[in-house]
Protein backbone atom coordinates (compact mmCIF):
# COMPACT_ATOMS: atom_id res chain seq x y z
CA UNK A 1 0.00 0.00 0.00
CA UNK A 2 2.92 2.33 0.70
CA UNK A 3 4.18 1.77 -2.84
CA UNK A 4 0.74 2.64 -4.23
CA UNK A 5 0.57 5.85 -2.20
CA UNK A 6 4.08 6.75 -3.36
CA UNK A 7 2.97 6.37 -6.99
CA UNK A 8 -0.21 8.43 -6.57
CA UNK A 9 1.53 11.18 -4.62
CA UNK A 10 4.48 11.39 -7.03
CA UNK A 11 2.34 11.35 -10.17
CA UNK A 12 -0.08 14.02 -8.94
CA UNK A 13 2.75 16.25 -7.78
CA UNK A 14 4.61 15.78 -11.07
CA UNK A 15 1.44 16.40 -13.14
CA UNK A 16 0.65 19.58 -11.22
CA UNK A 17 4.21 20.81 -11.78
CA UNK A 18 4.28 19.78 -15.45
CA UNK A 19 0.90 20.96 -16.78
CA UNK A 20 -1.85 21.70 -14.21
CA UNK A 21 -4.40 22.75 -16.87
CA UNK A 22 -4.28 19.36 -18.61
CA UNK A 23 -4.49 17.63 -15.23
CA UNK A 24 -7.69 19.40 -14.16
CA UNK A 25 -9.41 19.26 -17.56
CA UNK A 26 -8.74 15.53 -18.00
CA UNK A 27 -9.89 14.83 -14.42
CA UNK A 28 -13.16 16.70 -14.98
CA UNK A 29 -13.92 14.99 -18.29
CA UNK A 30 -13.09 11.57 -16.92
CA UNK A 31 -15.24 12.19 -13.84
CA UNK A 32 -18.30 13.01 -15.95
CA UNK A 33 -17.81 9.84 -17.99
CA UNK A 34 -17.37 7.63 -14.94
CA UNK A 35 -20.42 9.05 -13.13
CA UNK A 36 -22.51 8.22 -16.18
CA UNK A 37 -21.94 4.49 -15.49
CA UNK A 38 -24.06 4.16 -12.30
CA UNK A 39 -26.55 6.56 -13.89
CA UNK A 40 -27.13 3.97 -16.63
CA UNK A 41 -28.09 1.36 -13.97
CA UNK A 42 -30.58 3.73 -12.31
CA UNK A 43 -32.14 4.65 -15.66
CA UNK A 44 -32.43 0.96 -16.61
CA UNK A 45 -34.36 0.25 -13.39
CA UNK A 46 -36.76 3.08 -14.11
CA UNK A 47 -37.06 2.02 -17.76
CA UNK A 48 -37.88 -1.59 -16.79
CA UNK A 49 -40.57 -0.55 -14.30
CA UNK A 50 -42.10 1.92 -16.78
CA UNK A 51 -42.14 -0.64 -19.58
CA UNK A 52 -43.79 -3.26 -17.37
CA UNK A 53 -46.37 -0.70 -16.19
CA UNK A 54 -47.19 0.19 -19.80
CA UNK A 55 -45.94 3.80 -19.55
CA UNK A 56 -44.65 3.93 -23.13
CA UNK A 57 -43.94 7.67 -23.16
CA UNK A 58 -41.93 7.61 -19.96
CA UNK A 59 -40.09 4.51 -21.15
CA UNK A 60 -39.18 6.30 -24.39
CA UNK A 61 -37.72 9.29 -22.51
CA UNK A 62 -35.81 6.95 -20.22
CA UNK A 63 -34.43 5.06 -23.23
CA UNK A 64 -33.17 8.38 -24.62
CA UNK A 65 -31.60 9.14 -21.23
CA UNK A 66 -29.87 5.76 -21.23
CA UNK A 67 -28.47 6.45 -24.70
CA UNK A 68 -27.26 9.91 -23.62
CA UNK A 69 -25.58 8.45 -20.52
CA UNK A 70 -23.84 5.81 -22.63
CA UNK A 71 -22.65 8.49 -25.06
CA UNK A 72 -21.27 10.53 -22.14
CA UNK A 73 -19.57 7.44 -20.72
CA UNK A 74 -17.76 6.75 -23.99
CA UNK A 75 -17.10 10.27 -25.31
CA UNK A 76 -15.91 11.87 -22.07
CA UNK A 77 -13.35 9.12 -21.61
CA UNK A 78 -12.13 9.67 -25.17
CA UNK A 79 -11.75 13.43 -24.75
CA UNK A 80 -10.07 12.97 -21.37
CA UNK A 81 -7.61 10.57 -23.05
CA UNK A 82 -6.47 13.34 -25.40
CA UNK A 83 -5.44 15.43 -22.41
CA UNK A 84 -3.91 12.87 -20.07
CA UNK A 85 -2.04 11.09 -22.88
CA UNK A 86 -0.08 14.28 -23.62
CA UNK A 87 0.34 14.85 -19.89
CA UNK A 88 1.78 11.34 -19.55
CA UNK A 89 4.29 12.03 -22.33
CA UNK A 90 5.37 15.24 -20.60
CA UNK A 91 5.78 13.37 -17.32
CA UNK A 92 7.86 10.64 -18.94
CA UNK A 93 10.12 13.27 -20.51
CA UNK A 94 10.56 14.96 -17.13
CA UNK A 95 11.39 11.63 -15.48
CA UNK A 96 13.91 10.73 -18.21
CA UNK A 97 15.61 14.06 -17.64
CA UNK A 98 15.75 13.32 -13.93
CA UNK A 99 17.33 9.91 -14.59
CA UNK A 100 19.96 11.67 -16.72
CA UNK A 101 20.56 14.19 -13.94
CA UNK A 102 20.84 11.46 -11.32
CA UNK A 103 23.28 9.46 -13.47
CA UNK A 104 25.45 12.33 -14.69
CA UNK A 105 24.51 15.48 -12.84
CA UNK A 106 27.09 15.22 -10.06
CA UNK A 107 30.83 15.83 -10.03
CA UNK A 108 31.52 12.62 -8.13
CA UNK A 109 31.65 9.19 -9.75
CA UNK A 110 31.39 6.92 -6.70
CA UNK A 111 27.80 5.90 -7.44
CA UNK A 112 28.71 4.75 -10.97
CA UNK A 113 31.07 2.13 -9.52
CA UNK A 114 28.32 0.37 -7.60
CA UNK A 115 26.85 -2.80 -9.23
CA UNK A 116 23.70 -2.25 -7.18
CA UNK A 117 23.39 1.26 -8.65
CA UNK A 118 23.81 -0.20 -12.15
CA UNK A 119 21.13 -2.85 -11.55
CA UNK A 120 18.70 -0.29 -10.12
CA UNK A 121 19.37 2.08 -13.02
CA UNK A 122 18.64 -0.77 -15.46
CA UNK A 123 15.28 -1.45 -13.80
CA UNK A 124 14.34 2.25 -13.85
CA UNK A 125 15.20 2.55 -17.53
CA UNK A 126 13.24 -0.62 -18.31
CA UNK A 127 10.10 0.51 -16.48
CA UNK A 128 10.14 4.23 -17.21
CA UNK A 129 8.13 4.01 -20.48
CA UNK A 130 5.33 2.27 -18.54
CA UNK A 131 4.88 5.33 -16.32
CA UNK A 132 3.43 7.18 -19.32
CA UNK A 133 0.05 5.56 -18.71
CA UNK A 134 0.25 5.88 -14.92
CA UNK A 135 -1.39 9.31 -14.77
CA UNK A 136 -4.42 7.84 -16.54
CA UNK A 137 -4.40 5.03 -13.97
CA UNK A 138 -4.47 7.53 -11.08
CA UNK A 139 -7.40 9.46 -12.53
CA UNK A 140 -9.36 6.34 -13.40
CA UNK A 141 -8.69 4.76 -10.02
CA UNK A 142 -9.99 7.86 -8.25
CA UNK A 143 -13.07 7.79 -10.48
CA UNK A 144 -13.60 4.10 -9.78
CA UNK A 145 -13.40 4.78 -6.05
CA UNK A 146 -16.15 7.40 -6.40
CA UNK A 147 -18.17 4.93 -8.50
CA UNK A 148 -17.78 2.35 -5.72
CA UNK A 149 -19.21 4.79 -3.17
CA UNK A 150 -22.22 5.58 -5.38
CA UNK A 151 -22.75 1.89 -6.16
CA UNK A 152 -22.72 1.05 -2.45
CA UNK A 153 -25.39 3.70 -1.72
CA UNK A 154 -27.58 2.49 -4.60
CA UNK A 155 -27.29 -1.18 -3.57
CA UNK A 156 -28.20 -0.29 0.02
CA UNK A 157 -31.52 1.13 -1.22
CA UNK A 158 -32.42 -2.33 -2.51
CA UNK A 159 -31.16 -4.34 0.47
CA UNK A 160 -28.92 -3.06 3.30
CA UNK A 161 -26.89 -6.29 3.19
CA UNK A 162 -25.90 -5.52 -0.38
CA UNK A 163 -23.94 -2.50 0.89
CA UNK A 164 -21.34 -5.01 2.10
CA UNK A 165 -20.76 -6.41 -1.38
CA UNK A 166 -18.13 -3.79 -2.43
CA UNK A 167 -16.03 -5.16 0.45
CA UNK A 168 -15.65 -8.27 -1.70
CA UNK A 169 -13.19 -6.21 -3.75
CA UNK A 170 -10.78 -6.05 -0.78
CA UNK A 171 -9.36 -9.62 -1.09
CA UNK A 172 -8.55 -9.20 -4.81
CA UNK A 173 -6.79 -5.91 -4.04
CA UNK A 174 -4.70 -7.45 -1.26
CA UNK A 175 -3.87 -10.48 -3.38
CA UNK A 176 -2.95 -8.20 -6.30
CA UNK A 177 -0.52 -6.36 -4.01
CA UNK A 178 1.07 -9.69 -3.13
CA UNK A 179 1.25 -10.64 -6.82
CA UNK A 180 2.98 -7.37 -7.66
CA UNK A 181 5.55 -7.99 -4.94
CA UNK A 182 6.32 -11.36 -6.55
CA UNK A 183 6.88 -9.64 -9.90
CA UNK A 184 9.04 -6.91 -8.35
CA UNK A 185 11.35 -9.42 -6.68
CA UNK A 186 11.72 -11.28 -9.97
CA UNK A 187 12.59 -8.05 -11.78
CA UNK A 188 15.31 -7.27 -9.25
CA UNK A 189 16.77 -10.77 -9.56
CA UNK A 190 16.66 -10.54 -13.36
CA UNK A 191 18.38 -7.12 -13.55
CA UNK A 192 21.93 -8.51 -13.57
CA UNK A 193 21.39 -11.16 -16.32
CA UNK A 194 19.39 -8.62 -18.34
CA UNK A 195 22.23 -6.12 -18.13
CA UNK A 196 24.76 -8.82 -19.09
CA UNK A 197 22.65 -9.95 -22.04
CA UNK A 198 22.36 -6.43 -23.41
CA UNK A 199 26.06 -5.80 -22.95
CA UNK A 200 26.93 -8.96 -24.90
CA UNK A 201 24.44 -8.03 -27.62
CA UNK A 202 26.00 -4.58 -27.90
CA UNK A 203 29.45 -6.16 -28.21
CA UNK A 204 28.22 -8.44 -30.98
CA UNK A 205 26.72 -5.55 -32.97
CA UNK A 206 29.11 -2.65 -32.29
CA UNK A 207 31.42 -1.62 -35.12
CA UNK A 208 34.20 -1.13 -32.56
CA UNK A 209 34.17 -4.73 -31.34
CA UNK A 210 32.80 -6.77 -34.26
CA UNK A 211 36.08 -6.94 -36.27
CA UNK A 212 38.03 -8.46 -33.37
CA UNK A 213 35.18 -10.83 -32.47
CA UNK A 214 34.86 -12.10 -36.05
CA UNK A 215 38.58 -12.58 -36.53
CA UNK A 216 38.80 -14.53 -33.30
CA UNK A 217 35.81 -16.68 -34.26
CA UNK A 218 34.11 -15.86 -30.96
CA UNK A 219 30.73 -14.86 -32.40
CA UNK A 220 28.93 -18.11 -31.65
CA UNK A 221 30.39 -18.35 -28.13
CA UNK A 222 29.46 -14.75 -27.42
CA UNK A 223 25.90 -15.21 -28.63
CA UNK A 224 25.65 -18.47 -26.67
CA UNK A 225 26.48 -16.58 -23.46
CA UNK A 226 24.05 -13.83 -24.47
CA UNK A 227 21.26 -16.36 -25.05
CA UNK A 228 21.93 -18.04 -21.70
CA UNK A 229 21.82 -14.72 -19.84
CA UNK A 230 18.61 -13.71 -21.62
CA UNK A 231 17.04 -17.11 -20.97
CA UNK A 232 17.91 -16.87 -17.28
CA UNK A 233 16.24 -13.47 -17.09
CA UNK A 234 13.22 -14.64 -19.08
CA UNK A 235 12.76 -17.76 -16.93
CA UNK A 236 12.77 -15.70 -13.74
CA UNK A 237 10.17 -13.30 -15.10
CA UNK A 238 8.00 -16.05 -16.63
CA UNK A 239 7.79 -18.04 -13.40
CA UNK A 240 6.96 -14.89 -11.47
CA UNK A 241 4.28 -13.91 -14.01
CA UNK A 242 2.61 -17.34 -13.69
CA UNK A 243 2.71 -17.14 -9.90
CA UNK A 244 1.27 -13.62 -9.95
CA UNK A 245 -1.47 -14.64 -12.39
CA UNK A 246 -2.52 -17.53 -10.15
CA UNK A 247 -2.71 -15.22 -7.14
CA UNK A 248 -4.81 -12.64 -9.01
CA UNK A 249 -7.14 -15.37 -10.31
CA UNK A 250 -7.76 -16.63 -6.78
CA UNK A 251 -8.67 -13.12 -5.62
CA UNK A 252 -11.06 -12.60 -8.52
CA UNK A 253 -12.69 -15.98 -7.80
CA UNK A 254 -13.46 -14.85 -4.24
CA UNK A 255 -15.00 -11.67 -5.64
CA UNK A 256 -17.13 -13.65 -8.12
CA UNK A 257 -18.45 -15.94 -5.37
CA UNK A 258 -19.43 -12.98 -3.19
CA UNK A 259 -21.30 -11.25 -5.99
CA UNK A 260 -22.98 -14.49 -6.98
CA UNK A 261 -24.32 -14.70 -3.43
CA UNK A 262 -25.60 -11.13 -3.67
CA UNK A 263 -27.48 -11.84 -6.89
CA UNK A 264 -29.02 -14.96 -5.35
CA UNK A 265 -30.24 -12.84 -2.43
CA UNK A 266 -31.95 -10.31 -4.75
CA UNK A 267 -33.54 -13.02 -6.92
CA UNK A 268 -35.05 -14.60 -3.78
CA UNK A 269 -36.43 -11.19 -2.79
CA UNK A 270 -37.97 -10.83 -6.23
CA UNK A 271 -39.61 -14.26 -5.93
CA UNK A 272 -41.01 -13.24 -2.54
CA UNK A 273 -42.36 -10.03 -4.05
CA UNK A 274 -40.38 -7.72 -1.75
CA UNK A 275 -38.58 -6.11 -4.70
CA UNK A 276 -39.78 -5.51 -8.24
CA UNK A 277 -38.25 -6.43 -11.58
CA UNK A 278 -36.56 -3.05 -11.92
CA UNK A 279 -34.57 -3.66 -8.75
CA UNK A 280 -33.40 -7.02 -10.08
CA UNK A 281 -32.26 -5.37 -13.33
CA UNK A 282 -30.56 -2.64 -11.26
CA UNK A 283 -28.60 -5.13 -9.17
CA UNK A 284 -27.65 -7.26 -12.17
CA UNK A 285 -26.49 -4.16 -14.07
CA UNK A 286 -24.49 -2.89 -11.11
CA UNK A 287 -23.02 -6.37 -10.58
CA UNK A 288 -21.78 -6.42 -14.17
CA UNK A 289 -20.47 -2.87 -13.82
CA UNK A 290 -18.73 -3.58 -10.53
CA UNK A 291 -17.21 -6.75 -11.97
CA UNK A 292 -15.73 -4.70 -14.81
CA UNK A 293 -14.67 -1.97 -12.38
CA UNK A 294 -12.89 -4.42 -10.07
CA UNK A 295 -11.10 -6.07 -12.99
CA UNK A 296 -10.07 -2.61 -14.24
CA UNK A 297 -9.04 -1.52 -10.76
CA UNK A 298 -6.81 -4.56 -10.31
CA UNK A 299 -5.05 -3.79 -13.57
CA UNK A 300 -4.69 -0.13 -12.60
CA UNK A 301 -3.39 -1.07 -9.15
CA UNK A 302 -0.78 -3.34 -10.72
CA UNK A 303 0.29 -0.54 -13.03
CA UNK A 304 0.51 2.00 -10.19
CA UNK A 305 2.36 -0.41 -7.93
CA UNK A 306 4.87 -0.92 -10.72
CA UNK A 307 5.15 2.85 -11.13
CA UNK A 308 5.55 3.21 -7.37
CA UNK A 309 8.43 0.73 -7.37
CA UNK A 310 10.03 2.72 -10.19
CA UNK A 311 9.73 5.93 -8.17
CA UNK A 312 11.15 4.22 -5.08
CA UNK A 313 14.11 2.98 -7.14
CA UNK A 314 14.54 6.49 -8.50
CA UNK A 315 14.69 7.75 -4.90
CA UNK A 316 17.42 5.18 -4.22
CA UNK A 317 19.33 6.44 -7.26
CA UNK A 318 19.04 9.98 -5.94
CA UNK A 319 20.41 8.88 -2.57
CA UNK A 320 23.33 7.04 -4.20
CA UNK A 321 24.29 9.94 -6.41
CA UNK A 322 23.79 12.64 -3.78
CA UNK A 323 26.94 14.64 -3.34
CA UNK A 324 28.36 15.81 -0.07
CA UNK A 325 26.75 19.14 0.79
CA UNK A 326 28.78 21.98 -0.63
CA UNK A 327 30.25 24.41 1.89
CA UNK A 328 27.89 27.28 2.61
CA UNK A 329 30.56 29.71 1.48
CA UNK A 330 32.96 27.80 -0.82
CA UNK A 331 36.49 29.09 -1.01
CA UNK A 332 37.30 30.78 -4.33
CA UNK A 333 39.32 28.85 -6.86
CA UNK A 334 42.63 30.73 -7.19
CA UNK A 335 43.01 32.86 -10.31
CA UNK A 336 46.61 31.69 -10.50
CA UNK A 337 48.25 28.63 -9.02
CA UNK A 338 51.06 29.83 -6.75
CA UNK A 339 52.10 26.84 -4.62
CA UNK A 340 50.61 23.84 -6.39
CA UNK A 341 48.65 20.79 -5.27
CA UNK A 342 49.55 18.68 -2.28
CA UNK A 343 48.22 15.26 -1.27
CA UNK A 344 48.47 14.59 2.46
CA UNK A 345 48.22 10.95 3.60
CA UNK A 346 45.66 10.21 0.87
CA UNK A 347 44.11 6.76 0.70
CA UNK A 348 41.22 5.68 -1.47
CA UNK A 349 39.11 2.59 -2.08
CA UNK A 350 36.23 2.19 -4.50
CA UNK A 351 32.68 1.70 -3.17
CA UNK A 352 32.00 -1.91 -2.25
CA UNK A 353 35.69 -2.83 -2.30
CA UNK A 354 37.75 -3.97 0.68
CA UNK A 355 41.09 -3.01 -0.89
CA UNK A 356 42.73 0.41 -1.04
CA UNK A 357 43.73 1.53 -4.52
CA UNK A 358 45.86 4.33 -3.04
CA UNK A 359 47.50 4.07 0.36
CA UNK A 360 49.07 6.88 2.40
CA UNK A 361 50.07 9.05 -0.56
CA UNK A 362 52.08 12.14 0.43
CA UNK A 363 52.97 14.12 -2.66
CA UNK A 364 53.61 17.73 -3.69
CA UNK A 365 52.92 18.77 -7.29
CA UNK A 366 54.51 22.23 -7.72
CA UNK A 367 52.74 25.00 -9.62
CA UNK A 368 54.03 25.41 -13.16
CA UNK A 369 55.71 21.99 -13.19
CA UNK A 370 55.31 19.17 -15.67
CA UNK A 371 54.71 15.96 -13.72
CA UNK A 372 54.69 12.44 -15.11
CA UNK A 373 52.98 9.54 -13.32
CA UNK A 374 54.65 6.19 -13.97
CA UNK A 375 53.80 2.70 -12.82
CA UNK A 376 52.53 -0.66 -13.91
CA UNK A 377 48.86 -1.22 -14.71
CA UNK A 378 46.75 -1.10 -11.56
CA UNK A 379 49.26 1.02 -9.65
CA UNK A 380 46.61 3.74 -9.07
CA UNK A 381 47.67 6.36 -11.60
CA UNK A 382 44.26 7.06 -13.14
CA UNK A 383 42.60 6.96 -9.72
CA UNK A 384 45.00 9.63 -8.46
CA UNK A 385 44.14 11.80 -11.47
CA UNK A 386 40.41 11.44 -10.75
CA UNK A 387 40.99 12.49 -7.14
CA UNK A 388 42.75 15.62 -8.37
CA UNK A 389 39.77 16.35 -10.64
CA UNK A 390 37.38 16.06 -7.69
CA UNK A 391 35.56 13.10 -9.26
CA UNK A 392 36.22 11.12 -6.08
CA UNK A 393 36.81 12.13 -2.47
CA UNK A 394 39.74 10.56 -0.62
CA UNK A 395 38.72 7.83 1.81
CA UNK A 396 41.27 9.35 4.19
CA UNK A 397 43.58 12.32 3.88
CA UNK A 398 43.31 15.64 2.04
CA UNK A 399 43.98 17.16 -1.37
CA UNK A 400 45.08 20.78 -1.01
CA UNK A 401 45.05 23.40 -3.80
CA UNK A 402 47.35 26.26 -2.79
CA UNK A 403 46.76 25.17 0.81
CA UNK A 404 42.94 24.99 0.54
CA UNK A 405 41.18 21.64 0.89
CA UNK A 406 39.65 20.63 -2.43
CA UNK A 407 36.44 19.77 -0.54
CA UNK A 408 36.06 23.45 0.32
CA UNK A 409 36.22 24.64 -3.29
CA UNK A 410 33.19 24.97 -5.53
CA UNK A 411 33.26 21.72 -7.57
CA UNK A 412 31.94 23.37 -10.74
CA UNK A 413 34.42 26.24 -10.51
CA UNK A 414 37.32 23.80 -10.00
CA UNK A 415 36.18 21.59 -12.89
CA UNK A 416 36.07 24.64 -15.16
CA UNK A 417 39.80 25.21 -14.55
CA UNK A 418 40.85 21.67 -15.55
CA UNK A 419 41.79 20.81 -19.13
CA UNK A 420 41.65 17.01 -19.43
CA UNK A 421 42.40 14.45 -22.13
CA UNK A 422 41.67 10.99 -20.77
CA UNK A 423 42.72 7.62 -22.11
CA UNK A 424 39.07 6.75 -22.72
CA UNK A 425 38.39 9.97 -24.58
CA UNK A 426 34.83 10.55 -25.77
CA UNK A 427 33.91 10.01 -29.42
CA UNK A 428 31.05 12.48 -29.65
CA UNK A 429 29.10 11.71 -32.82
CA UNK A 430 27.83 15.26 -33.09
CA UNK A 431 28.56 18.22 -35.37
CA UNK A 432 32.25 19.14 -35.23
CA UNK A 433 31.36 22.45 -33.59
CA UNK A 434 29.71 20.69 -30.65
CA UNK A 435 32.40 18.00 -30.46
CA UNK A 436 35.02 20.65 -29.70
CA UNK A 437 32.75 23.26 -28.11
CA UNK A 438 31.61 20.92 -25.33
CA UNK A 439 35.05 21.58 -23.83
CA UNK A 440 33.88 25.16 -23.17
CA UNK A 441 30.17 25.67 -23.73
CA UNK A 442 30.50 29.44 -23.96
CA UNK A 443 32.60 28.92 -27.12
CA UNK A 444 29.99 26.86 -29.01
CA UNK A 445 29.13 29.79 -31.27
CA UNK A 446 32.60 31.30 -31.28
CA UNK A 447 34.06 30.09 -34.58
CA UNK A 448 37.37 31.84 -33.92
CA UNK A 449 37.92 30.12 -30.55
CA UNK A 450 36.96 26.72 -31.97
CA UNK A 451 39.27 27.08 -34.97
CA UNK A 452 42.11 28.25 -32.73
CA UNK A 453 41.69 25.16 -30.54
CA UNK A 454 41.59 22.88 -33.58
CA UNK A 455 44.72 24.53 -34.97
CA UNK A 456 46.48 24.29 -31.60
CA UNK A 457 45.68 20.57 -31.59
CA UNK A 458 46.90 20.37 -35.21
CA UNK A 459 43.59 18.88 -36.21
CA UNK A 460 43.12 21.16 -39.24
CA UNK A 461 43.10 18.14 -41.55
CA UNK A 462 40.08 16.83 -39.68
CA UNK A 463 38.32 20.16 -40.18
CA UNK A 464 39.22 20.16 -43.88
CA UNK A 465 37.86 16.67 -44.56
CA UNK A 466 34.50 17.15 -42.84
CA UNK A 467 31.83 18.38 -45.30
CA UNK A 468 30.24 21.42 -43.80
CA UNK A 469 33.28 22.33 -41.71
CA UNK A 470 32.40 23.17 -38.12
CA UNK A 471 28.76 22.32 -38.76
CA UNK A 472 29.52 18.94 -40.38
CA UNK A 473 28.41 15.74 -38.65
CA UNK A 474 30.91 13.23 -37.29
CA UNK A 475 30.28 9.47 -37.18
CA UNK A 476 27.59 7.20 -38.63
CA UNK A 477 25.62 6.50 -35.46
CA UNK A 478 22.98 9.21 -35.99
CA UNK A 479 23.36 10.19 -39.63
CA UNK A 480 25.64 10.12 -42.65
CA UNK A 481 28.58 11.77 -40.92
CA UNK A 482 32.32 11.60 -41.50
CA UNK A 483 34.14 8.61 -40.03
CA UNK A 484 37.42 9.39 -38.26
CA UNK A 485 40.38 7.26 -37.22
CA UNK A 486 41.21 6.70 -33.55
CA UNK A 487 44.03 9.22 -33.77
CA UNK A 488 41.77 11.85 -35.35
CA UNK A 489 39.14 11.38 -32.64
CA UNK A 490 41.92 11.86 -30.09
CA UNK A 491 43.06 15.08 -31.76
CA UNK A 492 39.53 16.43 -31.35
CA UNK A 493 39.71 15.38 -27.70
CA UNK A 494 42.89 17.43 -27.44
CA UNK A 495 41.10 20.37 -29.11
CA UNK A 496 38.38 20.12 -26.41
CA UNK A 497 41.16 20.24 -23.84
CA UNK A 498 42.84 23.26 -25.43
CA UNK A 499 39.64 25.29 -25.86
CA UNK A 500 39.55 25.71 -22.06
CA UNK A 501 40.53 29.16 -20.76
CA UNK A 502 43.20 29.71 -18.09
CA UNK A 503 43.46 26.10 -16.86
CA UNK A 504 45.11 25.50 -13.51
CA UNK A 505 45.54 21.77 -14.15
CA UNK A 506 46.23 20.17 -17.52
CA UNK A 507 45.80 16.40 -17.60
CA UNK A 508 46.77 13.74 -20.12
CA UNK A 509 45.94 10.17 -19.13
CA UNK A 510 47.71 7.85 -21.60
CA UNK A 511 47.39 10.53 -24.30
CA UNK A 512 49.29 8.60 -26.97
CA UNK A 513 47.35 5.34 -26.71
CA UNK A 514 45.82 5.72 -30.19
CA UNK A 515 48.86 7.31 -31.90
CA UNK A 516 52.04 6.05 -33.52
CA UNK A 517 55.45 7.27 -32.34
CA UNK A 518 55.62 10.21 -34.76
CA UNK A 519 52.08 11.31 -33.97
CA UNK A 520 52.81 10.95 -30.26
CA UNK A 521 55.82 13.22 -30.55
CA UNK A 522 53.76 15.79 -32.45
CA UNK A 523 50.97 15.60 -29.86
CA UNK A 524 53.34 16.30 -27.00
CA UNK A 525 54.88 19.18 -28.87
CA UNK A 526 51.54 20.90 -29.34
CA UNK A 527 50.47 20.09 -25.80
CA UNK A 528 53.75 21.45 -24.43
CA UNK A 529 53.16 24.70 -26.31
CA UNK A 530 49.71 25.02 -24.73
CA UNK A 531 51.10 24.06 -21.31
CA UNK A 532 53.81 26.72 -21.59
CA UNK A 533 51.19 29.39 -22.29
CA UNK A 534 49.01 28.19 -19.42
CA UNK A 535 52.03 28.11 -17.10
CA UNK A 536 52.90 31.73 -17.81
CA UNK A 537 49.26 32.89 -17.65
CA UNK A 538 47.94 30.99 -14.62
CA UNK A 539 50.81 28.95 -13.13
CA UNK A 540 49.18 25.80 -14.54
CA UNK A 541 50.35 22.39 -13.41
CA UNK A 542 50.71 19.81 -16.18
CA UNK A 543 50.21 16.17 -15.24
CA UNK A 544 50.40 13.24 -17.62
CA UNK A 545 50.42 9.46 -17.50
CA UNK A 546 52.43 7.54 -20.07
CA UNK A 547 54.12 4.18 -20.44
CA UNK A 548 56.55 5.56 -23.04
CA UNK A 549 59.69 6.71 -21.29
CA UNK A 550 60.84 8.74 -24.27
CA UNK A 551 58.03 11.11 -23.27
CA UNK A 552 58.34 10.72 -19.50
CA UNK A 553 62.00 11.67 -19.34
CA UNK A 554 61.24 15.29 -20.29
CA UNK A 555 59.06 15.89 -17.20
CA UNK A 556 60.23 18.18 -14.38
CA UNK A 557 59.07 15.64 -11.81
CA UNK A 558 58.52 11.90 -12.28
CA UNK A 559 56.38 10.09 -9.69
CA UNK A 560 56.59 6.30 -9.62
CA UNK A 561 53.58 4.50 -8.17
CA UNK A 562 53.58 0.87 -7.07
CA UNK A 563 50.56 -0.88 -5.54
CA UNK A 564 48.89 2.43 -4.72
CA UNK A 565 51.85 4.04 -2.96
CA UNK A 566 54.57 6.47 -4.05
CA UNK A 567 57.66 4.34 -4.55
CA UNK A 568 59.99 6.99 -6.00
CA UNK A 569 59.96 10.57 -7.23
CA UNK A 570 62.47 12.89 -8.83
CA UNK A 571 64.02 13.77 -12.19
CA UNK A 572 64.89 11.30 -14.95
CA UNK A 573 68.65 11.27 -14.34
CA UNK A 574 68.34 11.05 -10.58
CA UNK A 575 65.89 8.15 -10.76
CA UNK A 576 68.12 6.26 -13.17
CA UNK A 577 71.07 6.77 -10.85
CA UNK A 578 69.03 5.47 -7.89
CA UNK A 579 68.70 2.09 -9.66
CA UNK A 580 65.15 1.58 -8.35
CA UNK A 581 61.87 0.64 -9.97
CA UNK A 582 61.99 3.51 -12.47
CA UNK A 583 65.40 2.45 -13.74
CA UNK A 584 64.19 -1.15 -14.01
CA UNK A 585 61.12 -0.15 -16.05
CA UNK A 586 63.13 2.25 -18.22
CA UNK A 587 65.79 -0.30 -19.06
CA UNK A 588 63.17 -2.99 -19.72
CA UNK A 589 61.50 -0.76 -22.29
CA UNK A 590 64.81 0.35 -23.78
CA UNK A 591 65.82 -3.28 -24.43
CA UNK A 592 62.61 -3.77 -26.40
CA UNK A 593 63.80 -1.19 -28.94
CA UNK A 594 67.31 -2.65 -29.31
Amino acid sequence: MTTLLTAVRTLLRLAHRTDPRRLYVSAALLLVGLLATPAVALLLRAFTDSALDGAAGTAAWLAAGIAAALVLELSMGHFAHLFYFELGEQQETALRQEVLDVSNGTHGLEHLDSPEFADTLTLVREDLPRTRASMEAVLQLCGLALQAVLTTVILATVNPWLALLPLAAVPPVLVADRAQAVLDRAKERSAEPTRLSRHLLALATSDHSVPEIRLSGAESELMHHQARAWQRSTDLLRRAALHAAALRASGQLLFALAYGGGLWLVVRQALDGSVDAGDVILVITLAVQVSVQVASALGLLAMLQGAGRTFERLDRLRAWSAEEPAPSEPAPVPARLEQGIRLENVSFRYPGSDRDVLTGVDLTLPAGATVALVGENGAGKSTLVKLLCGMYRPTTGRVLVDGVDLRDLDPAAWAARIAPLFQDFARLELPLRENVGVGRLSALDDDGALRDAITAARADRVLDRVPGGLDGLLGKGYGDGTELSGGQWQLLGLARCLVREDPLLMLLDEPASALDAAAEHALFERFTDAADRARSDSGSLTLFISHRFSTVRSADLIVVLEKGAVREQGGHDGLLAARGLYAELFELQARAYQ
